[in-house]
């Protein structure tokens, strides 16, 4: 044993002022890309593109822009340009290189700080299009401004010689931005994808009504194109997101106002098809997943507002009590959007807005417009309290109802149709559970499972589609219960806490047939609509078995859609001797095989479901999984040549 008192080695010793790092310029960007833009997966690739185009979309909150286009090119690269006024290119005092060098090459540099170049911005932190720079193995700058051109390139960070400036005479301005992205920071790929891009810059286009957006794609052999240019605004958003329901009063309740400088737009309207809510949250047009006090606050006024008007029209006696928030926002569809000079974020992801201001503003605002409308239209505000008055009335079945699922335990009851073969491992982090479907594929699954850190929950046949069901019916149906307290899913409505989830990782799994697809799809309206944090946050999975297995002699290959089984026969050739072997269930697979194609950590493929566009997840779950026939016959006779049904991924 050494003894404490003795000297430093050599090794400690050599802890001194040369070893302290300093990384000059974006070298930090490039050596820690993801401190930056949290990951270098696809969704830090196309974050690169939102940086670009939110600096357009702040020219238009500034009132000196109204036209953006982004183009995926045929290179590989993207192209944002806009008619904004251009970044500016006079010699910045500090720097002593042009203000867009500046802008481009130095963190938190840019116009979004001072308050003189933008009153509200969604570039928080002031380190988007110079991170942008440091991530892309190119970026060439074009500027149009006062009667001139100017032009620079840069290469992984680093400007290839100066701006060059020269006379315009075209009238343009504003500023285009094109860039491709590095395959030394992006190495699992650079390829945009057209439908995740599409559903940021249709939402950028509700929440600035009038600002037309257009989005091309070139890299095919004919190009395509979509324009998003909304005048009604957020208006369009909820009426794009009720189109598949039945509304319960025509109008849209719109509210429009500014307090103390805080810009607030909201858009309300409820529907009688729906047994939930759906309220997206939005500061400085950056979707605030995880809420903030701009919610907080419409709620607070919603509930309000709703149990006066109640007691004011007889609707409910003080002995009846309130009418709780829930009650009230049940089958509402809402969209808030604030703009805020200097908008607190919680975290560089900015999904929670933390200006305690905000909060009462929100409720000024929106309660002196709702009240005015409700004043005007009775009948609207009669109908709205019925539907409240009946979900109450539900949710007072439901307690009675849940209250068996907090008695009844999944680990304990010999009634349930499934048993759950839990894993050994109390750390939720590590464990994970694979639901699947009937008894045949949870025996392969539970023999070939690894029992340390995995669990097996079999459900008997399809559970039921929570889309059109009320509480009452959810928590007596003894499937539901089985997920719900397997789960430690809790209530719903309340508060999810994740310290409470059993599982970090929560795997779908069924058969690859139609079939299969229904019970995942019910799976998923499950979790969307009972517990949607659960989503949000990365937990959902769904699993990948294979389709074929092809053998050759002694050796086989596992395929898991038709155009790796024609890869792998046209490997072999024509004139090979091989058996195919096609599974039509997961029961049909040997426990080793299960293991070593679906569940096997090292081996397996794995989908984690998201969801990026909140609106477009709304509609499709409608649409797929509500009471009207005529939309999802429409949906299915359009996407049905376009892929197998027995393939499909939804």
């Amino acid at each position: 044993m050494s003894d404490a008192s003795s000297s430093p080695s050599p090794v400690q010793s050599a802890y001194g002022a040369e070893q302290i790092q300093v990384l000059e310029g974006l070298e930090p960007v490039r050596k820690r890309p993801g401190m930056y833009i949290g990951t270098t997966g696809p969704r830090g690739l196309h974050h690169l593109v939102y940086e670009v185009v939110d600096n357009s979309v702040d020219e238009a909150l500034a009132g000196h822009c109204n036209e953006i286009l982004v183009v995926l090119q045929a290179d590989g690269s993207a192209s944002i340009s806009d008619n904004g006024r251009g970044i500016p290119t006079d010699i910045h005092p500090r720097t002593g290189k042009s203000a867009l060098e500046t802008v481009l090459t130095v963190l938190h540099a840019g116009g979004k700080f001072g308050g003189g170049g933008y009153k509200v911005s969604g570039g928080l932190h002031g380190v988007g299009v110079s991170v942008v720079n440091a991530l892309s193995a190119w970026v060439e700058v074009t500027v149009h401004r006062d009667g001139q051109v100017h032009r620079q390139r840069f290469e992984r960070g680093q400007p290839i010689g100066s701006l060059r400036s020269s006379a315009d005479d075209s009238g343009r301005r504003g500023t285009q931005v094109v860039f491709l992205p590095d395959l030394e920071i992006f190495s699992g790929g650079i390829e945009f994808d057209f439908a995740t891009l599409a559903a940021r810059l249709r939402e950028l286009a509700y929440l600035n009504g009038g600002v037309r957006i257009v989005f091309r794609d070139e890299r095919g052999e004919t190009a395509h194109e979509e324009i998003y240019h909304y005048e009604g605004g957020i208006r369009e958003y909820v009426a794009y997101m009720n189109k598949e329901k039945d509304s319960l009063h025509p109008d849209i309740i719109h509210v429009n106002a500014e307090k103390d400088g805080v810009q607030v737009e909201a858009a309300l309207q409820w529907c009688v098809d729906a047994y939930s809510d759906t309220i997206l949250g939005f500061a400085n047009n950056i979707r605030t997943i995880d809420g903030g006090t701009h919610i907080e606050g419409l709620k607070t006024v919603l509930t309000r507002s709703l149990n006066t008007f109640a007691r004011k029209r007889g609707k409910r006696k003080e002995a009846d009590g309130n009418l709780a928030g829930e009650n009230i926002r049940e089958g509402l569809t809402a969209v808030l959007s604030v703009k805020v000079p200097d908008p607190e974020f919680e975290g560089q992801t900015k999904t929670k807005l933390g200006n305690t201001e905000v909060r009462g503003i929100v409720d000024s605002v929106v309660g002196e417009a709702l009240n005015t409308y409700l004043e005007f239209h009775p009948q609207v505000i009669d109908l709205i309290l019925e539907k409240a008055i009946q979900a109450f009335n539900a949710a007072e079945a439901a307690r009675r109802a849940r209250e068996l699922v907090r008695r009844k335990s999944v680990l304990e009851s010999s009634t349930l149709p499934g048993k759950l073969a839990d894993c050994s491992s109390r750390d939720p982090a590590e464990s994970e559970i694979y639901i699947v479907e009937g008894d045949s594929a949870g025996g392969s699954a539970k023999q070939g499972r690894d029992r340390r850190n995995q669990a097996i929950l079999p459900l008997r046949g399809k559970i039921l589609n929570i889309e059109k069901t009320d509480d009452a019916k959810i928590y007596k149906n003894s499937e539901i219960q089985a997920l719900i307290t397997a789960l430690g899913l809790g209530i719903k409505g309340e508060e999810f806490e994740a310290k409470n989830l059993r599982y970090h990782r929560i795997v779908i799994m069924t058969d690859a047939d139609v079939d299969g697809a229904h019970i995942r799809t019910l799976l998923l309206t499950f979790f969307y609509r009972y517990q949607r944090a659960l989503v949000e946050g990365g937990y959902i999975y769904i699993a990948c078995p294979p389709l074929y297995k092809v053998e050759r002699g002694k050796n086989h290959t596992y395929c898991y859609n038709e155009h790796d089984l024609r890869k792998t026969l046209d490997g072999y050739g024509e004139k090979a001797n091989v058996t195919i072997q096609r599974f039509k269930g997961l029961g049909e697979m040997m426990p080793k095989q299960l293991w070593e194609t679906t569940m096997d950590p090292t081996t397996r493929t794995m989908k984690q479901v998201e969801i990026e566009d909140a609106a477009e997840a709304d509609r499709i779950f409608t649409i797929l999984m509500g009471d009207k026939v005529a939309p999802r016959r429409e949906f299915i006779e359009t996407h049905s040549a376009e892929l197998d049904l027995a393939e499909l991924d939804i």
